[in-house]
């Protein structure tokens, strides 16, 4: 590296540091390698991203961090390796030793085709006859055919393991999302919820306040309808809650049929007002199996608000935010609590 490269490479962790510092960023590699970015002021987009961010948040969740770091930082390939380095590995230990098999087959019709041109060159000189032309070239036809069949397989080898690294990149894109994401909802799954309120909790706590949201009845509709309509309900709950979630205000699955949002830097009012404003729209849902022609038009919801106080941990804010769910729940469903002064 070139000493003015080396120079950029200071100055911009510099001014990364402190930043990261100021607006309480953990020290990964992954931070490190964002605000690295950011400060270089390469990247626009990623820079408009970031800002956003932290002005939502005050901060930004582990879970914008990964997938800012994913779209904008990370090589594909990496992403590739990070997560199927044995498979890989275990297929590049076999090509190579295909390579070397293929490679010792080749030395071997190398030697031997000498031995036959030889043997060419002397009956030449001292005079041949037929049999003996035929027996050498029948020799050479033998050789090459062994060294053909061999770099045959080899080729096959490649052409099956290209395939197989297709198949794993596939996958490997796949398993990426599904570590964030729900599968069935493509919403942000419970293990993203999970770093996010410990992040929330722990590096900008005030004015976070939790929804944590119970499809009414689920269960009925599965048992009535079976669970492929059941599956669409929460598809389409999903994606009606999603629409609702703007400037920095994320959804999750929690799990089941209940869903959680996180309200970053915000006040009680605003998530209770949110709440109302999600509740109402479910109740304008519809859901048709396509194949019986039955419509559930009486999906609703329960929700338990709750804004977090002062020394509380994370436990306490899910619990608190449960305690008035059920409550929900036990006065009726379909309904916010605490109920709106």
């Amino acid at each position: 590296m070139s000493n003015t490269l080396l120079q950029t490479a200071a100055a911009n962790l510099k001014k990364a540091v402190p930043l990261m510092l100021k607006y309480k960023i953990p020290t990964t590699p992954t931070n490190y390698a964002l605000w690295y970015a950011y400060v270089g002021e390469q990247n626009p987009l990623l820079n408009q991203e970031l800002d956003t961010a932290v002005k939502q948040n005050q901060t930004y969740s582990p879970v914008t961090s990964e997938l800012l770091y994913r779209k904008h930082v990370a090589d594909p390939v990496e992403l590739n390796v990070r997560d199927m380095r044995k498979n890989l590995d275990a297929m590049v230990c076999e090509l190579s030793q295909s390579l070397k098999d293929t490679n010792l087959d080749t030395e071997t019709f190398q030697t031997q085709i000498e031995k036959d041109f030889k043997k060419l060159n002397d009956l030449e000189n001292q005079g041949f006859s037929l049999e003996q032309v035929i027996g050498v070239i029948r020799s050479i036809v033998k050789e090459s055919s062994n060294i053909r069949s061999s770099t045959e397989s080899f080729t096959e080898q490649l052409q099956k393991a290209q395939s197989e690294i297709n198949i794993l990149k596939t996958r490997l894109a796949e398993s990426e999302k599904d570590m964030l994401f729900d599968a069935l909802t493509n919403v942000l799954n419970r293990r993203a919820f999970d770093h996010d309120i410990e992040a929330q909790v722990s590096l900008s706590p005030a004015g976070t306040c939790l929804i944590i949201i119970d499809i009414d009845h689920f269960k009925v509709f599965n048992d009535t309808f079976g669970h492929q309509l059941g599956d669409l309900v929460l598809k389409t709950v999903a994606k009606r809650i999603q629409e609702a979630c703007r400037d920095g205000i994320k959804l999750y699955r929690f799990g089941g049929e209940e869903f959680a949002i996180i309200v970053p830097s915000s006040q009680f009012r605003v998530a209770r007002q949110l709440a109302e404003g999600i509740r109402r729209a479910l109740e304008k849902l519809s859901v048709k199996d396509r194949r019986s022609d039955k419509v559930i038009d009486s999906i609703t919801a329960s929700f338990g608000v709750c804004e977090w106080k002062p020394k509380q941990n994370v436990s306490q804010l899910i619990e608190a935010t449960d305690k008035l769910l059920y409550e929900a729940k036990r006065l009726g469903r379909n309904r916010v609590m605490p109920i709106a002064n």
